[in-house]
């Protein structure tokens, strides 16, 4: 069953990689992907924190950007981490030969044989992946068959994944009684928050205290953690995610203003339609956007189906391009329900808007935190929702 979902995944991945250019349409939304801009974060990454190695985080199709481009703008990362062998295979067939991380580990003990051909390390963080693994190395002992390199995960205070820190001995013991290489790794509940428990101090004290004496490298450092908490926290591998895309961990872009990042995805459409409305008028499903005084309404390329909020209030920025492109362009307000495939847009106090005129929904000009957060969620999620159907360039 596994190995028929892992070629499912793998299929719909081919389609959604395949060159952009086969599948551009006239409709005149696309999403242009900066890999310098990823190259850049990477960078920053390194900078924060020198004495690491970095697991660049790539899962759900690296964050809705693309295997491809992420593949390019980070080449120079130490190891990809991700959550499908469908993707660990994909990197393979592009030519990566470093380190890949399954982050979750295994799913299913068929997994193991391609997990071993694709030579991925992996994750443990419940008991039957154990025998599985133990299962594993008892039919390779006195072979040169490739052994996983294991990230044995311990639950510290997030309670999600990974064994208590009285169960994490054991299972140690276990794995390197098997001949297994293992590295130590936990996950921060709180690394974007100041003042909620378990803090990453608490997290980081009972984390060392559990491993004290065993050998093995040491994982610790999500993007918030890399970000905020770079200095109190020793860890020879970090796994940024999010930052390496330009977006904030905690959410709020004022949290990276000055983090010195550069968002890597630009959303960009144009003005397709024009209405001017009289006060007292409504515009689009359900009458929600009713006129005071007259106004013009932009309508934008853009909505529900290409990922874009369907519950995105009235007032959500769009920015939209001033007389010269979209460098001089400003931020307007939608204005009324989003559609499945277009927003309508108040450009009343811009009278230069015609239709063909350039729109960014989020970008480089307007941060993807600033839309979700109007839109009551996170800029990873728009990320990752992006829809197949938007192209991607780069």
């Amino acid at each position: 069953m596994c190995k028929n979902l892992v070629s499912f995944v793998q299929f719909s991945y081919e389609l959604s990689l395949k060159h952009e250019s086969e599948y551009f349409l006239s409709r005149p939304i696309y999403a242009h992907i900066n890999s310098d801009a990823m190259r850049h974060n990477l960078e920053r990454v390194r900078e924060l924190v020198p004495g690491s190695k970095v697991w660049s985080v790539v899962k759900a199709n690296a964050y809705g950007h693309g295997l491809i481009p992420a593949l390019e703008g980070l080449k120079t990362t130490d190891g990809f981490a991700l959550l499908d062998l469908a993707e660990a295979k994909l990197l393979r067939e592009m030519g990566w030969q470093g380190p890949i991380l399954l982050l979750e580990g295994l799913f299913c003990q068929e997994d193991i044989f391609l997990l071993s051909d694709l030579h991925c390390d992996c994750v443990v963080h419940h008991i039957d992946q154990v025998d599985w693994l133990e299962a594993l190395s008892e039919g390779k002992r006195g072979s040169s068959s490739y052994l996983p390199k294991i990230y044995l995960k311990m639950n510290t205070g997030m309670n999600r994944l990974g064994f208590k820190p009285n169960e994490y001995r054991e299972v140690y013991h276990r794995l390197h009684s098997s001949g297994y290489v293992i590295s130590h790794m936990t996950h921060f509940a709180n690394a974007d928050y100041i003042d909620r428990r378990p803090s990453v101090d608490e997290q980081s004290e009972l984390f060392h205290q559990a491993i004290e004496g065993f050998a093995g490298e040491r994982s610790l450092a999500n993007s918030a953690a890399v970000l905020w908490h770079h200095h109190m926290i020793f860890s020879d591998w970090v796994r940024p995610g999010i930052m390496l895309y330009g977006a904030s961990p905690s959410g709020k872009y004022e949290d990276i203003q000055h983090a010195n990042l550069q968002a890597v995805m630009a959303l960009n459409s144009k003005i397709i339609g024009i209405q001017h409305l009289d006060a007292h008028e409504s515009v689009g499903y359900g009458s929600r956007y009713r006129t005071d005084v007259p106004i013009r309404i932009g309508i934008v390329a853009c909505g529900y189906a290409d990922g874009y909020p369907r519950h995105a209030p009235d007032g959500t920025p769009v920015w939209v391009a001033g007389p010269t492109g979209l460098k001089d362009g400003k931020v307007c307000r939608m204005a009324g329900q989003v559609s499945m495939d277009m927003i309508t847009v108040d450009i009343t106090d811009m009278p230069h808007v015609d239709v063909g005129t350039d729109v960014q929904l989020w970008g480089n000009f307007l941060p993807v935190d600033e839309v979700a957060q109007s839109a009551g969620t996170i800029g990873y999620e728009l990320l990752c929702a992006l829809a197949p159907r938007v192209p991607r360039t780069s």
